[in-house]
């Protein structure tokens, strides 16, 4: 064997198994198909991580990144293409090679699910924000639009308009998706909700300034000015590894693990947001230190204080 366990992601959870592998005594090895740090590297501030009254979300993946390379060999620009069970063991290829290890951890991670419209890419950071608990401070008292319509959407606008934003909701369907409870908090906080509406293109120069929005029902088209849009249409778990070793999944994509980190696969753990739950970078911290230390059970190497 190459390496005694393998983690594939280079976030909170991944950097986080590294070390606790790494000073557990186990030989361990990181891959990372871009620079590392996942979507935290999107948030413009942390104000909720223990120990940082305020952070860049760049800021707290180097401090990661760093603290991690000190224990654990870190491959970034290295992507896991495929996996599959050998003897007693798991094989990897890479964009750069073939290895063998012991035990895997999955810590890949989600994407934003995105309208995929015009001006969306390019305004992304600048008005277009996935996350109100990360970004909602920043449009205190200005116009904000909430995209979806699920119990998510309808929590991130109840939330915005807490803070202080003046909030508007589009969905495409004649009704709201989401708890019926929500829906009335909304309509009694005055929450404007325009429903049989799609958002068609973000329009502006450094900025989000407005958008194009159609009525599916009529196909009228009009413009919305707004200063920023929070788009809550879900999340895609990057899961597809997972496939390929027959991990259970959920209905929605996300790894199963149990309370300890495993999947139904022997020597295969997963940890972070592609396990779905909660989905903070201390949870995500958490799951990956469980998981590093649950490894040891298929190691042969019982960690003294776990």
């Amino acid at each position: 064997m190459d390496y005694e366990l393998a983690i594939i992601g280079a976030g909170p959870a991944g950097y986080t198994a590294g070390i606790y592998a790494s000073r557990a005594g186990i030989k361990s090895i990181i891959f990372e198909k871009n620079q590392g740090g996942g979507l935290v590297n999107e948030a413009p501030l942390i104000e909720n991580y223990t120990g940082f009254d305020r952070i860049t979300g760049i800021e707290l993946m180097n401090k990661m990144k760093q603290h991690a390379q000190q224990w654990v060999n870190i491959k970034e620009n290295e992507e896991v293409l495929k996996n599959k069970k050998i003897t007693d063991g798991i094989q990897l290829t890479t964009s750069q090679g073939t290895y063998t290890t012991k035990s895997l951890l999955i810590c890949t991670g989600t994407e934003h699910r995105t309208l995929q419209i015009p001006g969306e890419k390019e305004l992304r950071g600048r008005g277009i924000s996935y996350c109100a608990t990360c970004d909602g401070f920043f449009f205190k008292g200005k116009k904000v639009l909430v995209v979806g319509g699920g119990n998510s959407a309808l929590i991130e606008a109840l939330y915005l308009q807490q803070i202080g934003c003046k909030v508007s909701l589009i969905h495409r369907r004649d009704v709201l998706r989401g708890e019926a409870a929500l829906e009335k908090q909304m309509r009694t906080k005055g929450i404007t909700i325009i429903l049989n509406s799609v958002i068609e293109q973000i329009i502006g120069d450094t900025k989000v300034e407005k958008v194009q929005i159609r009525n599916v029902a009529t196909h009228t088209k009009k413009y919305l000015p707004t200063d920023g849009i929070f788009i809550s249409i879900g999340d895609i778990p990057q899961s597809s590894l997972a496939r390929h070793l027959d991990i259970k999944l959920d209905d929605k994509g996300y790894i199963t693990v149990d309370s300890s980190q495993r999947t139904n696969i022997k020597g295969v753990y997963a940890a972070g947001d592609v396990t779905g739950g909660i989905k903070q970078i201390i949870t995500a911290c958490a799951q990956g230190a469980v998981a590093a230390l649950t490894s040891t059970e298929v190691l042969g190497k019982q960690y003294p204080y776990y």
